[in-house]
């Protein structure tokens, strides 16, 4: 039965970590030992610390996050808005890293 549990808690925690977010931005931090992932708006910050370090193997230090609103954009004369989502700044224990497949 343990195992069942466990099964739930990875299923779980791969739909807090949704993808890796990859922006010129993003990539600055990697020298911080930074990493950005995009997240659903109901995750807080104990549950992504915990995916992360589960999902990762790795110690993190701190996770910041922030909601970036959807811009109001024009296609044809249409106004519309991009959907607004979440995002959480992973900064990880000293030589602690993720590779998230962006080569420099």
């Amino acid at each position: 039965m343990a195992k069942a549990k466990k099964v739930e808690a990875a299923e779980w925690m791969y739909e807090v970590i949704r993808q890796p977010h990859i922006t010129e931005k993003a990539t600055l931090g990697s020298q911080y030992s930074q990493v950005t992932f995009r997240v659903p708006n109901s995750a807080t910050k104990p549950q992504i610390k915990q995916a992360v370090e589960t999902l990762f193997g790795v110690k993190v230090k701190a996770v910041n996050t922030l909601i970036q609103k959807g811009k109001n954009k024009r296609f044809k004369g249409i106004v519309g808005t991009r959907v607004s989502f979440k995002k959480a700044i992973i900064t990880l224990e000293e030589g602690q890293t993720i590779d998230t497949g962006v080569g420099v």
